[in-house]
């Protein structure tokens, strides 16, 4: 089926079922295209929160979509993708939570948003990356478990030295597949680029970044700058927020060579979007114990709106 018939479905069947429809900025560019709003994931978890619509369709992995059935109970939220999920949202060990909760009395275990609905019962507060620094700073104990991404959990401990972050050996495949010696390599080539990178990355390739800050915070860092090239370290499907920003800027983005491609986003096309609103397929039920799985992510919004 061509894109504007899928389009023009699409927006039919939104208005029949009274849906909406979120995308993850790492999702393809066309299905981006058809969402009502796209986003990283802080903006759609608390966006989820205001939205009247009775079907919420989450063009992203599993974890993004429990997240907003969480915030959401009373709404159906169906995922065109079920298969998606994230790997590093299940980087971590209960037994490794317990173990650091009886070792301090004055810990707070935060938990990315990238993480299950079970592990977000573990902790006390969910974040995400752009808020994390801010929250981590909001919270009042002194030690603090990070899980289950020890590439973010390190730079967040850089950004508040006050606190004693511990980290859990976690990680996201993709972020964490970026080499520096590919980005030396693009600096070589682009002497004047100026390199962004997500905290998501190892610290040996943070070490080479101009500016790191979160999916949504380098897109709008590019849209904002006076310069015109520029080295992004981060999932590529950012190029079409980007290039939607930047149109007639004269602005180019460079990738490294090896393409920073997550393949469970990648997963989530048009043509599944299109029968997921079709045929209701891929709702997303209320985990087990949601009200406990869902008091970290209210405790983030409270403590990132301050």
């Amino acid at each position: 089926m061509e894109m504007a018939e899928i389009a023009r479905r699409i927006a039919e069947l939104k208005r029949e079922k009274d849906a909406v429809v979120l995308a993850h900025y790492y999702v393809p560019a066309e299905t981006q295209a058809l969402a009502d709003y796209v986003g990283d994931s802080f903006y759609l978890a608390r966006l989820a929160k205001t939205l009247e619509s009775r079907t919420i369709v989450l063009c992203g992995v599993s974890f993004m979509a429990e997240s907003v059935k969480l915030l959401n109970p009373g709404r159906t939220v169906l995922m065109p993708e079920p298969a998606a999920d994230c790997p590093m949202a299940h980087m971590v060990q209960k037994a490794d939570v317990d173990r650091v909760r009886e070792r301090y009395d004055d810990l707070a275990v935060v938990a990315y948003v990238n993480t299950t609905a079970e592990i977000k019962r573990w902790a006390d507060v969910c974040v995400t990356s752009s808020n994390a620094i801010k929250v981590v700073s909001e919270l009042p104990q002194h030690n603090i478990l990070f899980i289950p991404d020890m590439n973010l959990g390190r730079y967040v401990a850089e950004q508040v030295p006050q606190k004693n972050v511990i980290l859990n050996r976690g990680y996201c495949p993709t972020h964490n597949r970026i080499a520096p010696a590919e980005v030396e390599a693009l600096e070589a080539e682009h002497p004047e680029a100026e390199v962004l990178a997500h905290p998501e990355c190892p610290q040996d390739v943070l070490w080479e970044a101009d500016y790191i800050g979160s999916t949504k915070q380098i897109i709008e860092h590019i849209a904002a700058s006076d310069k015109k090239e520029f080295i992004v370290l981060t999932v590529v499907g950012v190029a079409a927020e980007i290039e939607r920003l930047t149109q007639g800027q004269g602005k180019t983005i460079h990738f490294p060579a090896t393409r920073p491609v997550c393949p469970n986003m990648a997963m989530v096309t048009a043509q599944k979007l299109l029968e997921c609103l079709e045929r209701g397929t891929g709702q997303m039920e209320l985990p087990e114990d949601p009200d406990r799985a869902n008091a970290p992510l209210e405790r983030m919004l409270e403590l990132a709106a301050r």
